[in-house]
């Protein structure tokens, strides 16, 4: 049995091919472009499955990155991901993107702390640490203020393993609160990759666990910009209508 495995939830678009039973990546494909995932991502799904010789016919399962991350990627990717499902008829499963991201980290001896730019000074981020060959969270995934973050960061007293492409745009700061304890991803390990992806989802394939329903929808950890903007008009409708009457 194979799995297809697709991550477009940042920059980083990836796509994976597994063999279940085995447990081997068969064919990976990366890219880290700013460019539109809606038109790429059909076309190198094409081109790995192509040069993998397989057909849609012969992937037996599905995978897809929840989120967070982009607002747009995301959809991309969960939108075709659950569209193949339903017209194939293929059982998908689903993972955290930062879960992904920290399984970059498995062999640190630390916690490790992916991270994504949520804007304003905040990031999409949660500290795994590894038990066997899979990463826990020992902090929950959140969208936090960064200097509020590196607090409760600081207060386990760990080796520190920051991941991701963003966290040069905060590594001054996070240097200044943790020292000696910060250490950084290399270029590769800042990159998601969907055979990670696709090898957690492997994970409850093999344990039984239930694929992804219906009304399986991303997991933006907050709110859209539309809408807490219709939440907004909302609660002005109210203060409005209490004040006339």
């Amino acid at each position: 049995m194979k799995m297809l495995a697709m991550d477009t939830s940042t920059l980083v678009m990836g796509i994976a091919v597994l063999h279940l039973e085995e447990k081997r990546v068969l064919g990976e494909l990366t890219t880290n472009l700013h460019k539109n995932h809606s038109v790429r991502l059909m076309p190198a799904l094409d081109q790995l499955l192509g040069d993998l010789e397989l057909n849609m016919s012969d992937i037996q399962a599905l995978a897809v990155s929840a989120g967070p991350g982009s607002y747009t990627g995301i959809r991309i990717g969960v939108t075709t991901a659950k569209t193949m499902s339903w017209a194939l008829g293929l059982p998908l499963y689903s993972e955290s993107s930062l879960t992904v991201l920290a399984m970059n980290g498995l062999r640190f001896d630390g916690v490790v702390v992916p991270l994504f730019d949520a804007r304003r000074r905040r990031v999409y981020s949660g500290v795994y640490r590894r038990e066997g060959e899979r990463m826990v969270e020992q902090i929950p995934q959140q969208v936090v203020e960064v200097d509020l973050w590196l607090e409760q960061i600081a207060e386990l007293n760990q080796p520190a393993l920051f991941l991701g492409d963003d966290v040069v745009r905060f590594e001054e700061v996070i240097r200044r609160r943790l020292g000696e304890k910060a250490r950084f991803g290399t270029a590769a390990e800042n990159i998601p990759r969907a055979s990670q992806l696709g090898m957690l989802c492997r994970h409850k394939w093999a344990n039984h666990e239930p694929p992804e329903h219906a009304d399986f929808s991303p997991n933006y950890l907050q709110m859209t910009e539309a809408e807490a903007n219709w939440i907004k008009k909302q609660g002005n409708g109210e203060t409005s209508h209490a004040q006339k009457s």
